[in-house]
Parts: structure tokens; sequence; C-alpha cells
């Protein structure tokens, strides 16, 4: 069977999945739209101000709409965060105090949390270097929290717990939001003033709640990445409970300042129509991994979630078992992008990661993951994660490329 074949196949076999997966659409645009409508979005909220961003009529109502889409009691929206891993950061140094735990519950965080925690790197105020400790729950030999450990982790001392809701550069399932519900009742029943905080990349309108709507205190993301809808220049977000989210944001801006500080420089339109975009985006992504899943599913490649499992996040991983295969996959990624397909993907060191990487990226954003791309750390077992895709159907073209640079396994 060909690639085109292969190709066809999937898409007929995962219809049914494609029309529920527009049914999660509907309903979390309805929930978007709720938002917009109670908060009465407006032209006059795409205005932006400059300088110290003072009385930004429309940040303040996008952090409004944003926190009731999120279930939160506040958010805050801002181009300021430079990343998903900054907001986080943010949130992390906002809450943690000296001499407070962190606890780690879903196994190792992502790579570019370990300098901020000090496992990697000295001298660049990570949170090791200002008497944080830190504790992590391995997962069990299956790649699932360990929940009978989870049961008595909890201290006097844990002051925030760590649920990274996405799979990172591991291979375990992504969680759901039942498994995050279950993780903060756990928490609490053993410490009721441990912060639950979720770092919430790659999960945003995944299911049709998001986790502070289950009892999480607080949750950071990316803005390039779902909530973005593709279209949104760059930024990140925190939402949960007012206080943690104004602690977050005066470690963004400072001590007294807060979420009172931020220029939205005449973004507001773009964060406004990206929020609105968002569910489609993310229902798009979700049809492109299956499809990744199915086909290489087939082609003999062990892949992670299976073809036909529901999605817990935009990232689908494919264990191409070589150095080779990955650079092949990557390129033939990069080749079908609407942006750089001229250029040649090769391994190189970035910046808060421990491996070289190889990513296919030819993003209108750079570095968006809510665009199609594919990237991975060049390290055994050499796994590949394709992530994100404006439509289901250039995940497709791209595919048949891939195909006839790997082959089967």
């Amino acid at each position: 069977m060909n690639s085109e074949q292969s190709l066809q196949e999937a898409e007929q076999a995962l219809s049914p999945i494609f029309a529920g997966i527009d049914t999660l659409v509907k309903k979390n645009l309805h929930r978007v739209l709720q938002a917009f409508h109670k908060h009465r979005v407006g032209v006059h909220h795409f205005a932006g101000v400059s300088g110290y961003g003072h009385d930004d009529l429309g940040r303040q109502t996008l952090d409004q709409v944003f926190g009731d889409i999120m279930g939160a009691e506040a958010a805050a929206v801002r181009i300021q965060f430079v990343s998903g891993t900054h907001a986080i950061t943010c949130a992390l140094f906002g809450v943690l105090r000296p001499g407070d735990e962190m606890l780690a519950v879903a196994g190792a965080p992502y790579d570019t949390l370990e300098e901020v925690i000090g496992l990697r790197g000295t001298g660049q105020g990570s949170l090791k270097d200002f008497g944080i400790d830190y504790r992590q729950l391995e997962l069990t030999p299956s790649g699932t929290i360990d929940w009978q450990k989870l049961s008595s982790a909890i201290t006097s001392r844990t002051r925030l717990v760590l649920i990274q809701r996405s799979c990172g550069y591991s291979w375990r399932d992504s969680l759901s939001i039942a498994d995050i519900e279950k993780i903060v009742l756990s928490v609490k029943q053993q410490n009721p003033e441990t912060v639950c905080f979720v770092d919430n990349c790659y999960g945003e309108f995944i299911e049709d709640r998001e986790p502070p709507a289950v009892g999480a205190d607080l949750i950071a993301g990316s803005l390039i990445k779902n909530p973005g809808g593709t279209i949104v220049a760059g930024g990140g977000y925190i939402a949960g409970r007012e206080d943690l989210v104004e602690a977050a944001t005066c470690r963004l801006t400072a001590p007294g300042i807060g979420s009172s500080g931020g220029a939205s420089f005449d973004q507001n339109r773009l964060l406004f129509q990206g929020l609105f975009l968002a569910p489609q985006m993310v229902g798009e992504a979700m049809k492109g991994n299956h499809l990744v899943a199915y086909v290489f599913d087939k082609l003999g490649y062990p892949v992670n979630p299976h073809p036909l499992a529901p999605r817990r996040d935009v990232i689908q991983a494919v264990k191409l078992g070589s150095p080779e295969k990955l650079i092949a996959f990557c390129r033939a990624i990069q080749k079908y992008s609407p942006i750089g397909s001229y250029l040649d993907p090769i391994p190189a060191p970035m910046p808060g990661y421990e491996s070289e990487l190889v990513m296919a990226g030819g993003t209108f954003i750079d570095g968006s993951t809510s665009e199609f791309s594919a990237d991975g750390p060049l390290r055994e077992p050499y796994l590949v994660f394709c992530q994100g895709g404006t439509h289901w159907t250039h995940v497709a073209i791209a595919l048949e490329a891939a195909i006839k640079e790997i082959g089967p396994a």
C-alpha cells in the first residue's frame, strides 16, 4: 500500500472520531462566546496603550474573559511573557519562598524547567539557589501516576505541587482533566494549604473544562500554543486564584505593580481573535494527531497516544528508533511547511534544553507549536513529537512525504 492509500484508509477509519472532535469544538466555542458576550467585548477593546500600560481597558477585559473561559477567579494574559516556561517560572517564584518544598507528581518535568528548578546549571537564580527544595514522584513502570505514593507524599513543607499536564519529551500518557482532579483531591486531603499548580501547555481546549474547574489553584501556559489560535505573535498567561495570579504577576513586573503593568502595544485585537479561533485550531491539531498515530502505527512504529485513544493534548509521539529516521522525518515535515520549506533541519543546541534538538518549524510565528511542527531531542529512543496544525489536511500532505522518507519500521 502506498502513502496516499495509507492516508485514505486512515481518513476513513478516523471519520467518527473527527465528528466527535467537531462536537467538542462547538461546545468549547460556545464557552468562549459566552465569556465574550458576558464582558461585552467590542471594537473599543482592541485599542492598546504604551509605556507603563496603565488603564488598558482591552487588557483588563481580556483578563476577565480568559479567567471565565478557564473557570478561574482571575487571569493575566501578557505579551511580556516570552514563553510558557517564563509564565510557569513567574508562577513558581510568585508562590514559593525560601524553605518551601515543591513536589513534581508526574515524574521529571519538561526540559526547560530543569534549570529553573536547579537540576542543571548554577548561579542563575534557580529555585534551588533561593533555598527552595525539590522532590519528584517517579512514574510507575507503565508510565502512569503512582497514586499509592502520592497518597502519602505531601508534608507540611510541601507548599506547591507541580502537575505537568502534557507528556513533554517523555514517553508517557499526558494527563486528562479527570487525572488532574484526582491529583488535586489527594493533595488537598493531605494538606489543604498546598498549592496545586498545573503546567497547562498544550492542553487548553482539549476537553470541555480546564484545570481550575476541577480545583487546581493556578495554571500557566503559552499564547503561541493552543490559546493563541495560531495568530498571536507571542506571550503567555496565568490563571487561577486571584491572590496567586497577582503574586505571579508581581514576579513578571514588580511588587506593588503586579497585574497593573504591561503595555499591550496594539496587540489586543489579535489576542481576542486568537482566543476566539483557539477551539477550532485545537480541534484541527487533534485530528492531525490521530492521523499521525494511525498511519505510523500501521507502519509498525510505537505511537503514543494510540490511534483511537482520546487526546489529552496536541502532541503525538512516534518512536522512530534511530537518529537518521528522526532527522529524515523532520526534513519531510519542513519541506511541506508553508515557511522555510527550503531549509534543512539539523541537530543543534537550544537554550534551556540538555540535548541537541532537531526541529521542523516552518511556522508563521517563530517557535509556534499551535501550527504544525515536529521535533525531538537527539537521544535514545529517538522520539519525534508532532504538534499542532492549523488544518488536518496540511498534516495529511506533510505526512505523505514523511511516509516516503521513513518507510515501515
